[in-house]
């Protein structure tokens, strides 16, 4: 069904808050509004549109276009509308002979300087100024217009050097719009206005190109420009939309909505939708402009089949594969029992997907035997959480920051993994919150354009929890815990316990501060702003997790949040920054296993019962293997297949030659995925994905926000993944009779409380729910989460005593590994690395401190070696003092960089989620590729060649 979005209305000027409000008379109409708004924006709330080209609604006025003017009864003069605030008592008239003779003698100036090439513009149907040049009836220009009006703009010279939009100044009306969006939305201030007076014009940085700039490309500019100046090369190309569909980003975990506009089923270009709760009108790079992968060369659209991983891939049709597939796991279990196989969800899939996979497994495999990348991730948050407060969630709004007075960032890097939220962040501590940043690099957020963190506490990789437990030994000692809150909130056993431990001498700043490299006195300040600064909220990411100790530290989180009193309300709380577009949803539909849907445990007898009668099986009360484990249980003879969705575990998961040998001694590996990813060249079975353009479902950002994706493309393999998974657990002989995937939705509301008030219907009507969503919550779920008291009751605490990692700097391995995310690239980066996001990080890069190149004789660009226990791979050295010494730092976009060859299998406690933050290793100068990477590089060879093989085989056959 084919979803037409309405045009949406631009008020001119933001909405204000007020508790007063004002009444007047506008064109006489009478109209109320909060105190505090513009003129501009009374009038659209009453229906009476005024002329306005500096002006829109997700900017501050700024008054420069002079086309807004109105009278006011009783005032000299035309003031601005846009910045003329609404009095009580005021008569104001929008249309008079005066004010039109105004407005037009102000459009004959922009046209004289402006290409009168409309017919040919690609703004032609959505230019502002051509709209603003009807509106105001000017039929002629006195002056003449470009070299006939005398000194002009009109042959100036594009700006081509963004892959995404060009820049052309010759239709640059100097609003100022643009330079304001990178201000104020994106908080980069790469824009500027240079020159003076008539040569005035846009220039990003230092009259760079866009390329050579700071611009991010997040869009925001684009997306404020009233004319073709800043415009996508996808319109220019393809012409404006003739409908559009609301859908949600497939990124990270904001969960950004945008309005995919289509001509047909070809996307034009993705709009980020004003009224997204999660990004209210922005976007970044990768959602924005990096959708194009959904059609690259590279997909998978016909199911493929092979006995051995050294043969030749044969397409062959659905049915057959399927069988196939189905035909080998059956096998599989006849032979070596039924938990000699399982699954693997997908984060990027919908709710309704992960739920059927989940249920594949444990309904028609019969085993529990099933996991989901969250495991490489955000485990510990859904333990940490869950222990402490009862829910394994964040407890806020992404919005709620806006209220905060003091934000404490930890282990996260929110404007390379999270920007939009970054935005939202950066806006707020422009306006005065004090930031603290608790990261072994100098990220961003540290020093930027005016934002600059109070404290950065750069302390050495894996000692987290000393510096929450340092931080917490300040609160209490000094006599900073919030006690009513403790007391009526929080249990007064636990508490006491925990108190009398963090109390501890040697839990001390002082004492740890040989451990943690963090200066005493930095962290004792950095604890007494936290606990005394106003509303303290809390951001983390992966960070805090990846660790031996990630679930202890989520704990100790919790802890100074409750001993605080910085849970319950607008502006505090405990936010994981999740990295995966549905990775909180994942979660939720019981991917764990050891945990039904609504994180409910497989043993519990009522709760299993319940889902026995509706599925019709009989369940194994015994939690399944883990990620980890399944490769172990592989090593070992004992798990011999797996159905892998829509994740690259030999990418993505650590000590990648231990999971490359894990895959190889299977004996059916079944990927469904979009493209021929690093696990799908161990498969047996490829089964094609299809994009997020390509189905219908909800995503579950980082908020617990329901959203919906809607199909605005046909999937280019015929069959959307929850029809795929349908399929497969039909030939397995467990019957699915879905439909659509309303129907899946449905029975998740009917089987888990937390959904129970969630349905397609309402979230059309409302634009997204909050889990949790019931009778017992607004219509529109829980926006705040522990509001009234705790999930579980009483809040817990726990003693998070520090342990050291096992992985140790030694006189082999001197140096400590971490990584991360960057901008532009996404995860894997299979998405991403077939976009132009490739222009701005082509390879994953070892980034160390300059004393530590030194002494190795590196100089920034060398080859590299890195070494450690696990393994070897070769980088290229980028010298910088964002690390500081004895530590280094990659990414992990491109899988022939091997980072994961170097991480080790040391996990965290209590999830197995692995510490990919902590590695010993050792770093040299080299001339050549490590032995895996040439390895890497010949098994890929074989293994594309081996895909081109089966496809000319068919096409062959076929002719």
């Amino acid at each position: 069904m084919r979803h037409h979005h309405p045009t949406e209305t631009d008020y001119g000027t933001p909405a204000r808050v007020s508790e007063r409000e004002v009444s007047l008379t506008i064109d006489g109409v009478a109209v109320c509004v909060p105190e505090g708004t513009s003129l501009m924006r009374a009038a659209a709330e009453a229906g009476v549109g005024v002329p306005k080209l500096c002006a829109t609604d997700s900017l501050e006025p700024f008054g420069s276009c002079r086309l807004c003017l109105v009278e006011v009864e009783g005032r000299k003069g035309f003031p601005a509308s846009c910045t003329t605030p609404a009095e009580a008592g005021m008569v104001v008239r929008t249309q008079t002979p005066k004010l039109q003779q105004l407005r037009k003698g102000v459009m004959e100036l922009y046209i004289s300087d402006h290409p009168l090439d409309c017919l040919t513009c690609s703004a032609n149907g959505d230019c502002e100024l051509q709209d603003m040049a009807g509106v105001t009836g000017l039929r002629n220009v006195r002056y003449g217009v470009g070299a006939a009006a005398g000194a002009h703009h009109c042959d100036a010279k594009k700006d081509e050097s963004n892959p995404y939009f060009s820049y052309d100044p010759s239709k640059c009306i100097v609003c100022n719009r643009c330079v304001r969006a990178c201000e104020e939305t994106q908080g980069t201030f790469a824009l500027t206005i240079s020159g003076r007076g008539f040569d005035s014009r846009v220039s990003p940085g230092q009259d760079q190109p866009f390329m050579d700039s700071e611009c991010v490309s997040c869009g925001a500019c684009v997306q404020a420009c009233p004319t073709a100046t800043l415009q996508e090369k996808s319109v220019i190309e393809l012409g404006q939309a003739e409908h559009s569909v609301v859908t949600t980003c497939a990124y990270c975990g904001v969960g950004c909505g945008f309005k995919a506009e289509m001509k047909g089923n070809t996307v034009v270009r993705m709009v980020p939708w004003k009224d997204g709760k999660a990004n209210e009108g922005h976007s970044c790079v990768k959602g924005r402009f990096a959708w194009g992968y959904a059609t690259h060369k590279d997909r998978i659209t016909k199911p493929m089949i092979r006995a051995s991983i050294t043969d030749p891939w044969r397409e062959v049709g659905w049915d057959e594969a399927i069988a196939y597939a189905a035909s080998e796991f059956k096998r599989i279990q006849a032979r070596h029992g039924k938990d000699a196989v399982g699954g693997i969800t997908s984060s990027r899939c919908t709710n309704e997907e992960t739920y059927l996979v989940q249920k594949l497994v444990r309904a028609a495999f019969g085993t529990n035997n099933v996991d989901t990348c969250a495991r490489v991730c955000h485990s510990p948050t859904g333990y940490g959480l869950g222990q402490t407060y009862g829910t394994s969630a964040g407890t806020q709004t992404f919005k709620s920051v806006e209220q905060a007075d003091v934000i404490l960032v930890i282990g996260a890097n929110p404007t390379d993994a999270h920007p939009v939220f970054a935005s939202r962040m950066k806006k707020r501590l422009r306006e005065g919150a004090k930031l603290i940043v608790i990261d072994p690099r100098r990220i961003e957020l540290v020093d930027s354009p005016h934002i600059r963190a109070e404290h950065h506490l750069a302390l050495k990789p894996g000692t987290n929890v000393a510096v929450i437990t340092a931080m917490a030994h300040v609160i209490v000692t000094e006599g900073l815990v919030d006690e009513g809150f403790v007391a009526e909130r929080c249990d007064p056993r636990s508490f006491a316990d925990w108190r009398a431990f963090v109390a501890k001498p040697e839990n001390s700043p002082e004492a740890f501060e040989t451990v943690t490299g963090v200066p005493a006195g930095a962290l004792r300040a950095a604890a007494r702003l936290y606990a005394t600064g106003g509303n303290s909220a809390i951001y983390y990411g992966l960070g805090v997790t990846e660790h031996a100790q990630g679930s202890t530290m989520v704990i100790g989180i919790a802890n100074l949040a409750m001993a605080c009193g910085m849970v319950g309300r607008e502006g505090v709380g405990v936010n994981p920054l999740r990295g995966q577009n549905n990775v909180q949803g994942s979660c939720d539909m019981g991917s764990f296993p050891h945990e039904l849907p609504g994180y409910r445990h497989i043993s519990d007898t009522t709760v299993r019962s319940q889902f026995e009668a509706a599925w019709g099986v009989t369940l194994d009360p015994e939690p399944g293997l883990r990620i980890p484990n399944m490769f172990d249980a592989a090593l070992s003879g004992s798990f011999k297949g797996l159905y892998c969705q829509g994740e690259d575990i030999v990418q993505s998961d650590p000590n990648t030659q231990h999971v490359a040998a894990a895959l190889s001694a299977m004996e059916c590996i079944v990927v469904q995925d979009i493209f021929l990813n690093e696990t799908a060249k161990y498969a047996h079975v490829l089964l094609p994905g299809s994009s997020f353009l390509e189905k219908d479902g909800t995503f579950t950002n980082a908020e617990r926000r329901i959203s919906r994706v809607r199909q605005v493309m046909p999937p280019l393999a015929g069959l959307a993944d929850w029809e795929v998974t349908v399929r497969l657990s039909n030939a397995l002989g467990y019957p699915m009779h879905y439909t659509h995937p309303e129907q899946v939705m449905q029975e998740i509301a009917a089987l888990t409380p937390s959904f129970a008030g969630v349905s397609y219907e309402k979230i059309e009507r409302l634009g997204s729910v909050q889990w949790p969503c019931n009778a017992g919550t607004d219509e529109a779920g829980t926006a705040l989460m522990h509001a009234q008291g705790f999930v579980r009751g009483k809040g817990r605490f726990f003693n998070t005593q520090y342990v050291a990692s096992d992985e140790k700097v030694t006189r082999k391995f001197p140096l400590l590994l971490t990584t991360g995310r960057i901008l532009s690239q996404y995860n894997v980066g299979a998405q991403t690395r077939r976009t132009p996001n490739s222009r701005w990080h082509e390879e994953d890069r070892l980034e160390i401190h300059p004393h530590d190149a030194q002494e190795r004789g590196i100089a920034d660009g060398d080859w590299v070696g890195i070494e450690s226990r696990a393994g070897q791979t070769v980088l290229r050295a980028d010298v910088s003092e964002r690390m500081q010494p004895g530590v280094v730092y990659t990414t992990f976009h491109f899988p022939e960089s091997g980072a994961n060859v170097i991480t080790t299998d040391s996990s965290d406690w209590a999830t197995n989620c692995p510490e990919y933050k902590v590695t010993a290793v050792q770093v040299s100068k080299v001339m050549q590729r490590s032995d895996w990477q040439g390895g890497y590089e010949a098994f890929n060879r074989e293994q594309l060649a081996l895909l081109a093989q089966g496809r000319a085989d068919e096409a062959a056959v076929t002719r």
